[in-house]
This record gives structure tokens, C-alpha cells and sequence, in this order.
């Protein structure tokens, strides 16, 4: 019998080597293994200005990533955040429509992006309801954990 593991637990212990500020984690039980590691981010690109301070700034990982996702704004908008490092597709195969566009309503639960870490296609949920106001990440492009990938307005 194969053990499953879910994108939840997959997220846990990502949450679990940030807590603990490990770089690697691995974990093999009746024949099932998986592997996560993280780079720390290097010091000194934190006090690197961004060259384009409007749109960076907007898609810049949250200074605080407990608060990662957390309506930033008096206009009810709602960061939808990279929960991992990885690479951003906006559709489940290049033949595929995207799964969102602009302007377009959300469910909570609804995917709204993959990313692809560690060779797993990770489905990105949103967690409210709402309309995509702005996508700030280009398909097949990498993620850093907490970045913005999208902003909701909530309805």
C-alpha cells in the first residue's frame, strides 16, 4: 500500500523548514519519499533598490510572511502569494487555456495557478471571492515563497 501525501501536508512542511530555518527536509515512509529544500535568500538582495519601484514593489515578497496574503489594501484587495519556491504556469498544459484573467471572478478553492517545485505540479487555490485585478508573475516564470502572484478584489 502507498502512502499519499496531500498539497496541505506538502505546505506544512514547507511552513515547517521556514519555522526552523532548515535548508533541507526528507521524509521516506512504506516506499513513499520526498525531498524539499530551500536557498536562504542572500543578505545583500535586501538592500537592493528594485529598477522599477511601481511594478517590483507590487510584486516583492511581503516583508512579514506570517501576514503573507493578507488584505494590504483600504480597497479590499486580497495578494494571492507563492507558498513555495518554484516555477509559475498560468494554465494546466501549454495548450490549455489560463486558468484566470483579469477581471474575471474567483471562488475560494478555485485554482488559479500551478507551480511546479521539485518536479510536483502544485495547484495555487485562491482563498476568497473575488475579481483578478492584476497577475504579476509571467507563465513559466520563477517564484520566490511569498511573492505575489495575483491580487483579488473582494467582493
Amino acid at each position: 500500500m502507498k502512502s499519499k501525501i496531500d498539497y496541505k501536508e506538502i505546505t506544512q512542511l514547507i511552513d515547517l523548514l521556514e519555522a526552523r530555518s532548515l535548508s533541507e527536509f526528507e521524509l521516506e515512509v512504506e516506499g513513499f519519499k520526498i525531498k524539499i529544500s530551500r536557498a536562504l535568500p542572500p543578505k545583500t538582495a535586501e538592500a537592493r533598490p528594485p529598477s522599477n519601484p511601481g511594478r517590483d514593489a507590487a510584486a516583492a515578497p511581503p516583508e512579514q510572511p506570517g501576514e503573507a496574503g493578507a488584505s494590504e489594501s483600504p480597497n479590499n484587495i486580497h495578494f494571492i502569494t507563492s507558498p513555495m519556491v518554484g516555477t509559475f504556469y498560468r494554465a494546466p498544459d501549454p495548450a490549455s487555456p489560463p486558468f484566470v484573467e483579469i477581471g474575471e471572478p474567483v471562488k475560494p478553492n478555485q485554482t488559479v495557478c500551478i507551480i511546479e517545485a521539485m518536479k510536483l505540479m502544485n495547484e495555487i487555490e485562491s482563498e476568497v471571492e473575488g475579481v483578478i485585478e492584476d497577475i504579476f508573475i509571467q507563465n513559466g516564470k520563477p517564484v520566490e515563497y511569498g511573492q505575489r502572484l495575483f491580487s483579488v478584489r473582494i467582493l
